[in-house]
């Protein structure tokens, strides 16, 4: 079987190991990236069970004890560092509670014309004469700016955003002390507005602590950078070179940001699919290749009390960007043939277009 994990450079469209993992049944074992076995569910109903098991936790605690924090890129345990994506059960329902009424479908609307508006200075800015790579910035700077000035961090720290994003590459003791630095200075700025940030610092559980309340923000933070950056890529090209009637949708079925869940662990020994894990065992769901299926399967943004909580602004930033590309840009044209364009595949880190030149104003 095909390395699931290994990096790859591929054309746009062409397969990458969804379909050999699907033909190996629901679950399937492989090799994880830190050593040792991994399950991968490949099913679609199979998978909702899985983003709904409670034997099934996100806390890094349960990681195989063989594993190295850094070479496994795991987030600090439940009990060192709280976050929406590492806590399970009531505490992690407490947390979402906090943070579900700043990001519903309603609330984020009421951003549309001013997300729409940063869409169109950022696209405008980037019209210069002649081809320009959008993977080069916009397609990171775009959501940054917008989650920055959601939260209430002041539009001159945006750089020093997209700096810290890109720093979260390189995974290891020393570079992650300085990026959570970084991050903790525009969770301060943030507080000191009248943001989203200062929203989320009222209605977090009692007891939150400042430096736990900073991490909160940096999740926020990286995770919609992260999830709408490869996202854009897609979404433009397909816009300017292969478009569907409901193209935002599309896009994320075809190439959704996360080829896989984060890890979950097993709390206690479980079986699925007539498969038997150990406890401790780490499973991945594989949301590209069920999505890829054909049969309406969207896992785009997972399932189940972990579901993204950020969905809403992903989706309005793609639909913002899509109508300005329409509206202000009618004869933008990709500077290579859509089918030539190339994606790096880098396993769980996600997809992401090798480069996206445009002429945005034909």
């Amino acid at each position: 079987m095909t390395d699931p994990f290994a990096t790859a450079v591929r054309r746009i469209e062409e397969p990458g190991t969804a379909a050999a993992l699907r033909t190996c049944g629901p679950i399937v074992r492989a090799e994880a990236p830190a050593g040792g076995p991994v399950w991968i569910v490949t099913d679609d109903s199979l998978a909702r069970r899985v983003l709904t098991d409670e034997r099934l936790v996100k806390d890094t605690a349960y990681a195989p004890p063989s594993w190295d924090r850094w070479a496994a890129g795991l987030e600090p345990t439940a009990g060192e560092q709280m976050s929406l994506t590492t806590l399970d059960g009531p505490p992690h329902a407490a947390l979402r509670k906090a943070h579900a009424p700043l990001l519903t479908a309603r609330r984020v609307q009421a951003y549309a014309d001013r997300i729409a508006a940063i869409a169109r200075e950022q696209l405008g800015a980037a019209a210069v004469d002649g081809p320009v790579d959008l993977m080069a910035d916009f397609t990171t700077r775009f959501p940054l700016t917008v989650i920055c000035e959601l939260l209430g961090v002041p539009a001159d720290r945006v750089d020093k955003a997209v700096a810290a994003c890109a720093r979260m590459s390189t995974y290891g003791p020393a570079e992650f002390a300085a990026v959570m630095a970084a991050f903790a200075d525009l969770a301060a700025a943030a507080l000191e507005g009248g943001g989203m940030a200062a929203e989320l610092r009222d209605r977090v559980p009692d007891g939150t602590t400042a430096q736990e309340l900073h991490y909160l923000l940096f999740g926020l933070i990286f995770a919609s950078q992260i999830t709408t950056d490869a996202a854009l890529g897609f979404l433009v090209a397909r816009a300017l070179g292969d478009p569907s009637d409901d193209l935002v949708r599309e896009v994320l079925r075809r190439h959704p940001p996360a080829p896989f869940t984060l890890w979950r662990f097993t709390r206690t020994e479980v079986e699925l699919a007539g498969v038997r894990l150990p406890e401790r065992a780490p499973v991945l769901v594989d949301i590209a290749g069920i999505n890829s299926a054909g049969e309406g399967a969207d896992l785009t943004f997972g399932a189940g009390p972990h579901y993204c909580i950020g969905a809403q602004v992903a989706l309005l930033e793609l639909r913002a960007v899509a109508d300005v590309l329409a509206a202000d840009f009618p004869d933008a044209r990709l500077t290579v043939p859509y089918a030539e364009l190339r994606r790096v595949d880098r396993g769980m880190q996600g997809s992401r277009l090798v480069e996206l030149p445009v002429l945005l104003r034909g």
